[in-house]
């Protein structure tokens, strides 16, 4: 099985990363096992009439978890068919009641829900399914080679989903700080501390907000549309996560000399 080539860490590695993606890519989807499963899906997917039908067909059911960063809940068929069974229309449905942002948009995706309707027959709605589920794929290989690009390719994917989302901007920051890998990418991007996650969640939101006004020029995270300002994101973000390793390697080496110069 293919897997991505990246030859170096640091801002080196994620600018190979993004002049070679579309060759990468395609060499990658063209895997076996990974076009059977999205085939299956294509073929199949159409047939489904219920929740229970897509949980009960474990190949059918990798795809349309993977699509949406939800592959560990595989097992977990009984949550998932009621996340699907309940929808997102009434407030108190099980996918609305999570901070992960991806249960309810797998929900509304497929739409088995009340008052929803069932997508699973629409050509669209299936090619936007297996896009999500190869490029989730695609950054699951690139994390095995080096976590960071995984976070980044994550970023370049899934911030101008967020930044064009309807809800309001300290909606948009509650989600962001709920949802581990993007948290990540601004704590590094914007240089806060390990332990900043301790502090009060609304001093959190008024932090984030003073930092990113400060990087970016705004607090607003519909600029993030912009793909020029998520890539400064990124920029920042694997940077200050070089430094950070460089730091810990250092501060390492240095204890290890230490210890074996007797104190």
């Amino acid at each position: 099985m293919f897997q991505p080539v990246i030859p170096m860490g640091g801002l080196g590695g994620w600018r190979f990363l993004q002049q070679t993606y579309d060759s990468q890519f395609k060499t990658f989807t063209q895997n076996t096992q990974l076009q059977r499963n999205t085939e299956y899906f294509r073929e199949n997917i159409g047939n489904i009439e219920s929740a229970e039908q897509l949980v009960a067909d474990r190949r059918l059911l990798t795809v349309a978890l993977g699509a949406f960063g939800l592959q560990d809940d595989i097992n977990n068929r009984y949550f998932i068919r009621k996340i699907l069974e309940e929808g997102t229309v009434s407030d108190d449905a099980l996918a609305n009641r999570f901070t992960d942002p991806r249960y309810k948009e797998m929900s509304q995706a497929f739409g088995f829900g009340p008052g929803e309707y069932l997508k699973v027959s629409e050509p669209v709605f299936v090619a936007a399914i297996i896009d999500r589920f190869e490029a989730i794929e695609f950054e699951i290989a690139a994390g095995d080679q080096n976590e960071t690009m995984r976070y980044a390719l994550y970023a370049e994917r899934q911030m101008a989903i967020l930044a064009q989302d309807d809800m309001s901007n300290d909606a948009k920051w509650y989600t962001l700080m709920s949802e581990a890998p993007l948290r990540d990418i601004f704590e590094k991007a914007l240089n806060l501390p390990s332990s900043f996650g301790q502090i009060d969640l609304e001093q959190q939101l008024g932090v984030f907000k003073a930092r990113a006004k400060k990087e970016f020029g705004s607090d607003d995270l519909s600029i993030f549309s912009d793909p020029t300002v998520v890539q400064n994101l990124i920029t920042k973000f694997v940077v200050r996560d070089q430094i950070a390793q460089f730091n810990a390697s250092f501060s390492s080496n240095a204890i290890a000399l230490t210890l074996l110069r007797g104190g």
